[in-house]
């Protein structure tokens, strides 16, 4: 029988979290047939022993070159033909009927291009990031000083859009796309100039100016352990992806309808934030690299340090 579902994720020295992520579309599946596509982004980890051993039933695309989130989920995605597309991150692992409660959303409105879940952090808080509204200069300010995200309500805390209980959203998170197939292809895709963030919000922005809409459907509980593919505080090539995305998507979408001071000074902004995030990532790096080498002091029998853990 044909799947009605591919789903694909993209793995970089993920190997254990993808394994996770694995096992629970095994053991929570859709009721629909479904075709589940890795491509490996050249990990050297080995996510691709794993996948030949352990997951034989899974499409494994092992990409000699890290090509980037959104050009290798467009690899994946034009490995299949079903009507139904999910973007999937390997840190995540779906619960009991989630997958058809995404699904459900799809298949009875029609006017949906894209679906996202409630996301669950490994400590049960709520991921904002699974509802969000378009940013403008304000919100954005709030979300990366911090403001907005302890806000409740107001412009500051617009992008994580907390009026929003359930329903229409400007965009849902990378990390569980539910897409119409339709939709994603007549937007294009991922836009490949995005290698690694703000390729989701991307994608969210187009497929609206193509008159579809984005649901957040919090009856489907997704787990994501969020920067898990990261591994900590972002490296300094990941901070400049990150912070090139939104210069980025503020010059494919915003900049033309704004005043030549008002978009120098959005530039300004993100090149501050930027310099900013690669120090406190260096710092904590380095803090997490001292914790980790210091020695466990402990008095030994003859009065000298021991390291051994006992006396």
């Amino acid at each position: 029988m044909d799947a009605a579902l591919d789903i694909v994720i993209v793995s970089y020295r993920s190997c254990e979290l993808l394994r996770g992520c694995l096992e629970s579309l095994r053991a929570h599946p859709p009721s629909c047939p479904m075709n589940v596509i890795v491509v490996d982004n050249d990990s050297r980890d080995g996510t691709v022993g794993m996948m030949r051993s352990g997951y034989p039933e899974v499409e494994l695309i092992a990409s000699g070159a890290n090509l980037g989130f959104a050009a290798a989920t467009n690899l994946g995605a034009r490995r299949g033909s079903a009507p139904y597309l999910l973007a999937l991150n390997p840190d995540t692992e779906v619960t009991p009927g989630a997958l058809d409660a995404v699904l459900a959303v799809l298949e009875h409105r029609p006017e949906v291009g894209v679906a996202g879940p409630r996301l669950v952090r490994p400590d049960g808080s709520f991921d904002h990031a699974g509802r969000r509204s378009f940013p403008t200069p304000l919100s954005a300010l709030g979300h990366l000083s911090g403001v907005g995200r302890r806000a409740s309500s107001g412009p500051l805390a617009a992008y994580r859009a907390p009026g929003v209980e359930s329903g229409p959203v400007d965009a849902v998170n990378g990390a569980f796309m539910l897409m119409r197939r339709s939709a994603f292809e007549d937007a294009g895709g991922f836009d490949e100039g995005y290698w690694m963030y703000m390729e989701d919000l991307d994608l969210s922005y187009r497929l609206a100016q193509g008159g579809w809409l984005s649901w957040y459907e919090p009856a489907a509980i997704v787990w994501h352990v969020k920067g898990g593919t990261v591994g900590g505080p972002r490296p300094a090539h990941l901070n400049w992806h990150f912070h090139r995305g939104m210069g980025r998507f503020y010059r494919q979408h915003y900049a033309a309808q704004r005043s030549p001071a008002l978009n120098a000074l959005v530039y300004l902004g993100i090149a501050v934030k930027l310099a900013s995030s690669i120090a406190q990532s260096s710092l904590r790096r380095s803090l997490a690299r001292l914790r980790h080498r210091r020695p466990t002091m402990a008095p030994s029998a003859g009065g000298a340090p021991s390291t051994s853990g006992g006396g």
